[in-house]
């Protein structure tokens, strides 16, 4: 019988090194000139410092567009609260992995309100899905791509 895993995982690699090309990007741009800004990687934890909140949010975007290039979702990363302490304003950016239990039930609900022909059970943090034809399966991985469930979905160990 088919079946696929719907997990939700990231490269902290990747992560480490889109931080690292957003610094070398922070040091070539002509707006940041002669102003304390930084990115910090703490594994899995990214902290970004600078003077001013309008530069927070641009430092944001540098790091969004850096995670796009290194293809990790933009929907993984969690951005806390903005700290402002004198001048300098900072915020930590987590990366969530892992499919929380609110979250897969609102999957398993999603697939079984789709009334295709397919089973979807709850294993840890991750959603198994088997069903009888690939391409019912198939219908269950674009059904969860379209779906605006604020995480990022991967689809793995596929059997036939």
């Amino acid at each position: 019988m088919p079946s696929f895993d719907i997990v939700s995982e990231i490269n902290l690699e990747e992560v480490r090194n889109a931080a690292e090309n957003a610094t070398r990007e922070l040091s070539t741009r002509f707006d940041f000139r002669g102003v304390e800004a930084s990115f910090e990687w703490k594994s899995p934890i990214i902290t970004v410092k600078c003077e001013g909140d309008f530069q927070l949010k641009q430092m944001l975007d540098m790091l969004r567009v850096q995670l796009s290039k290194r293809k990790i979702d933009a929907k993984a990363m969690t951005v806390g609260s903005h700290d402002q302490s004198g001048k300098n304003f900072t915020c930590q950016v987590t990366f969530k992995e892992g499919i929380e239990q609110p979250v897969a039930k609102k999957v398993v609900k999603l697939i079984k309100d789709s009334k295709l022909k397919v089973q979807a059970s709850i294993q840890g943090e991750q959603v198994r899905v088997t069903g009888k034809k690939r391409d019912e399966l198939q219908a269950v991985m674009q059904l969860v791509r379209e779906a605006d469930l604020e995480q990022s979905f991967q689809f793995n160990n596929f059997r036939d």
